[in-house]
């Protein structure tokens, strides 16, 4: 019984040591997260009187339905003369009807989508009290952006989200490494990603592939932070295997990166080649995912976090001093 007892005092301790420190307690929070559901209310103005069909979607989306009409589906300022023909012409479109039914049946309920964001927002409340929460709708985009962010509101094209089956995307000719993460899962992360990369802008003036690496990964951070019991893969959108890929080869990445004295480079192409969307990255085997750079700035930022406990998230999100982060971090795999 002795042994026991004093057994119990380590159990605990090693306890402690392995509870993620990213996982807060949020729930005293004080948020209500509403979708406005655009994706449905601009077919009100497929039929009937679209003067006042579009009048009530112009007062009850605001100028997020002006930015969505001129920088998304291209049709223009809603106020144009011309206008409502060119909306007629897109949402009587074959592909976009087909569509609409489609994201009707995939998206027929959105409460789990709503509550998961609710809590990525409750997080983001949590270590950034003073920041503003946006009003978040979903749209049909043509296909378009995933994700569109103005200044105080988000927009989810739903038709990215149908999965990565879906019939869609190959008649439009989408590759599989893309298609693998248009599922309605991948939502939640996309979201806070796009919002971070909005809130936190990358600094240009000294550009890299340390300083792309880093900075990606402290966006990755962000959603470990945002989303502490989410996989790995959603936040990435890496397939289980190429994580594990990853994880496997991390020191061999690392040490080619060294070895070709390639992390201070700034050349585009060879930046573009570690940390830009692709099935695998060129410089390793086809078994390797595409953004292998960003996967290995999203573990020299959480080693920085690690060896660094006080500091705040705030914190790391406006340091923009890479190479700082790089050595304080002691990163070295092996």
């Amino acid at each position: 019984m002795s042994n026991i007892l004093r057994l119990v005092p380590l159990i605990i301790l090693l306890t402690c040591c392995q509870r993620n420190p990213l996982n807060v307690n949020v729930s005293g929070i004080d948020l209500d997260l509403n979708i406005k559901r655009l994706d449905r209310d601009i077919f009100s103005a497929a039929s009937g009187n679209k003067t006042i069909a579009i009048e009530k979607l112009r007062k009850t989306y605001g100028s997020f339905f002006n930015a969505y009409n001129e920088n998304v589906i291209a049709l223009g300022d809603p106020a144009d003369s011309l206008y409502p023909a060119y909306l007629n012409t897109f949402l009587n479109d074959s592909m976009r009807v087909l569509s609409r039914l489609k994201i009707d049946s995939v998206f027929s309920d959105i409460t789990d989508l709503e509550k998961k964001l609710e809590d990525g927002f409750r997080h983001y409340k949590y270590y950034f009290p003073q920041k503003s929460i946006p009003q978040v709708f979903t749209i049909i985009s043509g296909f378009n952006q995933s994700v569109v962010i103005t200044n105080d509101a988000i927009g989810i094209s739903l038709d990215n989200y149908l999965g990565a089956d879906c019939p869609f995307y190959v008649r439009l000719g989408l590759p599989g490494y893309k298609r693998e993460n248009m599922y309605k899962e991948k939502i939640p992360a996309d979201v806070l990603y796009s919002w971070a990369v909005s809130e936190f802008a990358f600094d240009e003036s000294n550009t890299n592939l340390l300083s792309n690496m880093i900075y990606q990964g402290k966006m990755l951070y962000f959603l470990d932070a945002m989303f502490p019991d989410a996989p790995p893969y959603l936040k990435i959108g890496y397939r289980p295997e190429k994580l594990e890929w990853c994880k496997k080869n991390e020191t061999g990445m690392w040490t080619y990166l060294i070895e070709h004295r390639l992390l201070f480079n700034t050349d585009r192409m060879n930046i573009i080649r570690f940390t830009g969307p692709a099935p695998f990255t060129s410089s390793f085997t086809t078994d390797s995912p595409g953004r292998t750079g960003v996967w290995l700035g999203w573990q020299i930022v959480t080693e920085y976090m690690k060896k660094n406990p006080g500091i705040h998230l705030q914190s790391l999100m406006s340091e923009n001093d890479y190479q700082k982060i790089l050595n304080e971090s002691g990163y070295s795999p092996e």
